[in-house]
């Protein structure tokens, strides 16, 4: 296994070119461009996807804990889900009390989201023939560990 992958050769400030910002975001867009071109022929986007994905997985849930869990703000979530509600693949119901509100999947969402699941897959396995098998284990590798410093905690803190 080429170690390169994982471990890059320590590189000083003064030698680090570009940003990074600027590199993830390419790389994200690049990512993202691949998997909604295959979950097209489903008519979904991919952020339509992941959402429906998270609903069937944790629903009925609240609105504000669905943000929680997919790490967005309340506000993107609500713009994201129009689209889910207006094609009936997702319902708002009423809560535990009058105020309160859960989303839940429907029959219909269930169906998108099992022939969109198809589709993901095969965007997943593209994607990984592409890039190769050790270039995106070792990918996955480095962006849990960075979202783990990012966010302050180890994988040692959160299997205690």
């Amino acid at each position: 296994m080429d170690t390169n992958l994982i471990s890059p050769p320590a590189v000083s400030d003064a030698k680090l070119q570009g940003c990074t910002n600027l590199k993830l975001r390419q790389l994200t867009r690049r990512i993202t461009q691949h998997y909604d071109t295959e979950l097209a022929q489903a008519g979904l986007k991919t952020t339509q996807y992941s959402l429906l994905s998270h609903v069937l997985k944790l629903g009925p849930i609240r609105p504000g804990d669905l943000a929680l869990a997919m790490k967005m703000d309340a506000s993107t979530l609500t713009r994201n889900l129009k689209p889910l509600l207006a094609a009936g693949w997702v319902q708002l119901a009423e809560g535990v009390d009058g105020r309160s509100r859960l989303v839940t999947i429907t029959d219909t969402g269930r169906e998108k989201r099992q022939e969109a699941q198809r589709h993901w897959k095969a965007a997943q396995s593209s994607l990984n023939r592409l890039l190769g098998m050790q270039r995106v284990q070792a990918l996955h590798t480095l962006i849990d560990e960075s979202l783990d410093i990012l966010t302050g905690t180890t994988k040692e803190e959160t299997h205690e």
